[in-house]
């Protein structure tokens, strides 16, 4: 099984790279599983362009790293992100990210129109780990309906999330009393999930 793991915060060493980390730990002791790690402050990624090209041809027209990170989207059995909270989003790197995914979307249906087979297998998942400094009731709602939708875009169906309030500062998770448990238990509980 191939677990496809996005750290989509500019900081490395911070919150979401804690959190995500300790979420692998947990995956690698439940499954056999083969990793692949995308650190997203160390991509080239443009911002989509809404050029129509991939509506037309099924790829983005941009060459970028996006063109590496394209056939792990595709492949990827389990599919893990992790973002800071960005003015109640995900970090811009991130949603740059998720917007060129618009690529797979339009090539999903190019398929589907030419009556080729579907892009990608059933019973692939996604998961979501979160973290923001307040403690707003909607924190996370603007985050999490933009992965979902992004997973669905993907093919991938989502399979929950962790999110926590009031972790700002760098390292801050880790004075939280369950935080790094609970990612490390639901690393495992994902990776075991059936297809």
């Amino acid at each position: 099984m191939l677990l496809l793991a996005i750290f989509g915060s500019p900081r490395k060493k911070g919150n979401t790279e804690l959190m995500m980390d300790s979420f692998i730990d947990g995956a690698l002791s439940a499954a056999n599983i083969e990793l692949k790690k995308i650190y997203i402050t160390d991509l080239k990624i443009s911002g989509c362009q809404n050029c129509g090209y991939c509506d037309e041809h099924g790829v983005c027209v941009q060459k970028d790293d996006m063109e590496n990170v394209y056939p792990l989207l595709e492949s990827a059995e389990r599919i893990v992100v992790a973002s800071p909270i960005f003015f109640y989003g995900l970090s811009g790197q991130l949603k740059l990210l998720v917007d060129r995914s618009q690529a797979l979307y339009a090539q999903k249906y190019k398929k589907r129109a030419d009556s080729l087979a579907p892009s990608t297998d059933a019973g692939r998942k996604g998961f979501f780990l979160c973290a923001g400094a307040t403690k707003g009731k909607r924190l996370f709602d603007c985050p999490i309906l933009t992965v979902r939708y992004f997973f669905d875009a993907i093919d991938v169906e989502y399979g929950g999330e962790l999110c926590f309030r009031q972790i700002d500062e760098k390292e801050a998770i880790l004075r939280h009393p369950t935080a790094l448990e609970e990612c490390t238990k639901a690393g495992a509980a994902f990776v075991a999930q059936d297809g």
